[in-house]
């Protein structure tokens, strides 16, 4: 029976041994952009007001803290050798794969909802409030996320790697969605007159992207979001 959804067999994957230098590389500055997003209040300046002086002491103090973390191969990606081989073992996932896949999942959602909830508002009242959405509204969403989490109840966030073959197309679907989403908003939000048409305009593109791409994350289009059939060895991304 044919399926929407494209699947990917384990045992067709290439498998890696050794990850390339290059490869551990190109992780490292996503895991900076995470966790520099963690106090929402700078992120709001950040982008409302540009890169400010005492925004450098936090990505200095970041790009130190996975710098370490990375040479020590102690971030996603970034490990001399890929950690997961085969999909149907029952491994422990690693604190560290923990920790950072739930700072990557809170900066996919809580951004998301507080610049959709921003939308709204503004459509409903004709009032910009992004600066107090973000400082009352990011730790009530933020610190609940963290705390699924911790407690294992999110995707790549569990005790066991033994789901990841159909748990990173979740992770990677919503990073796809909010990274091609968000800057759409935001370069809408500069070039746009600010009247209540424009608004409503930027709530539809912003939740019409989001539909697109978590669809075609579904039907595993988008690279990473494929299904992967547990049957042999492979070596995850």
């Amino acid at each position: 029976m044919s399926t929407p959804v494209k699947i990917e067999y384990a045992s067709e994957r290439k498998i890696r041994t050794r990850n390339k230098g290059y490869y551990r590389l190109n992780h490292w500055p996503l895991w900076i952009f995470v966790f520099f997003l963690i106090p929402g209040s700078v992120t709001f300046h950040l982008f409302a007001e540009g890169f400010q002086s005492d925004m450098k002491w936090w990505l200095l103090a970041v790009v130190i803290g996975t710098g370490i973390a990375g040479l020590r191969g102690k971030l996603p990606g970034c490990e001399p050798a890929p950690y997961i081989i085969r999909f149907t073992e029952d491994r422990p996932n690693p604190l560290y794969r923990r920790i950072c896949y739930t700072f990557a999942w809170s900066a996919a959602i809580t951004y998301g909802v507080l610049n959709l909830t921003g939308l709204v508002i503004a459509i409903a009242t004709g009032q910009w409030m992004m600066k107090q959405i973000y400082y009352y509204g990011y730790f009530p969403i933020a610190v609940p996320v963290w705390i699924l989490g911790a407690l294992g109840q999110l995707p790549r966030v569990k005790v066991s790697t033994k789901g990841e073959g159909h748990e990173r197309r979740y992770f990677y679907g919503t990073v796809w969605a909010m990274c091609i989403a968000q800057p759409v908003l935001w370069l809408m939000y500069l070039t746009l007159p600010r009247t209540r048409a424009s608004d409503i305009a930027e709530l539809v593109v912003f939740v019409g992207v989001l539909a697109a791409v978590g669809y075609l994350s579904y039907r595993g289009v988008l690279p990473r979001t494929r299904k992967i059939v547990p049957g042999e060895i492979a070596a995850l991304d």
